[in-house]
């Protein structure tokens, strides 16, 4: 196995695998979250949680995101959370209930939907946002990235992303700690087009060795590229995020 290092990334090439040509990692990463969505973009998904015995629980959201700290959304269904919303500025969260009046601090390890899926992972900012390139592993049909948290906060210490080369769209992420745990698995289903150039996964299933016998899915059922205000990702604008989809 030869090696080669360059600006600090490890680059492992065997005798096996296709040799790179001039792609820098850092950019690669970057065109994986440009293809996952838009800069600005406006979203329905909904998200099912499957406990052991099938007992099901869903919920449906509304989500806004701009740029690379910005995202926004509520809870559409079921009754008992509508109008519930979120808001992520960078690392900082919050989670606003009606008829409570005031936003309440939430972590990213929390979930909000209870399930596999925790904040960070329903509030997503972009990949390159958080993690820089550590090892880039160029194999037959698909890239290997070993990613590394910039910071601390963040609420994976370490990804190994797999996607796609055709595509330069995610097929598997495994989340891991510091020294290497294994917390999840994201498994990207089912590419579908959306529309105005979105091509990527409608389906993200995760299951983890924490949580045996649970499992969640999150379902795009839309996706597109929209302008949104920088009042909408604001505190006080929480109450009125309902709103603003119409």
């Amino acid at each position: 196995m030869k090696k080669q290092s360059s600006a600090g990334i490890l680059f492992v090439v065997a005798t096996a695998m296709t040799v790179f040509a001039a792609d820098d990692p850092a950019v690669l990463l970057q065109k994986i979250d440009r293809n996952l969505e838009p800069q600005s973009y406006e979203a329905y998904r909904k998200i099912i949680n499957i406990e052991p015995g099938n007992k099901r629980k869903e919920f449906v959201f509304y989500t806004v995101k701009k740029g690379n700290e910005k995202v926004a959304g509520v809870f559409l269904d079921p009754p008992s959370e509508r109008d519930r919303s979120t808001l992520r500025l960078g690392e900082n969260m919050w989670l606003f209930i009606p008829n409570v009046g005031k936003p309440v601090r939430i972590t990213s390890l929390q979930s909000t939907t209870g399930g596999v899926f925790n904040n960070s992972d329903i509030m997503r900012i972009d990949f390159s946002a958080e993690y820089e390139v550590a090892l880039l592993l160029d194999t037959a049909g698909q890239y290997q990235f070993d990613l590394n948290a910039k910071s601390k906060t963040v609420a994976y210490a370490r990804l190994r992303l797999w996607a796609s080369k055709k595509e330069l769209l995610p097929t598997k992420i495994d989340c891991l700690t510091d020294r290497g745990m294994l917390l999840k698995t994201l498994y990207f289903k089912e590419t579908k087009n959306f529309g105005g150039g979105i091509v990527r996964p409608s389906v993200i299933e995760t299951d983890s060795p924490l949580y045996k016998g649970h499992t969640s899915i999150m379902v795009y059922a839309s996706i597109k590229a929209r302008g949104i205000p920088d009042e909408v990702f604001s505190i006080n604008y929480m109450a009125k995020l309902k709103d603003f989809r119409k």
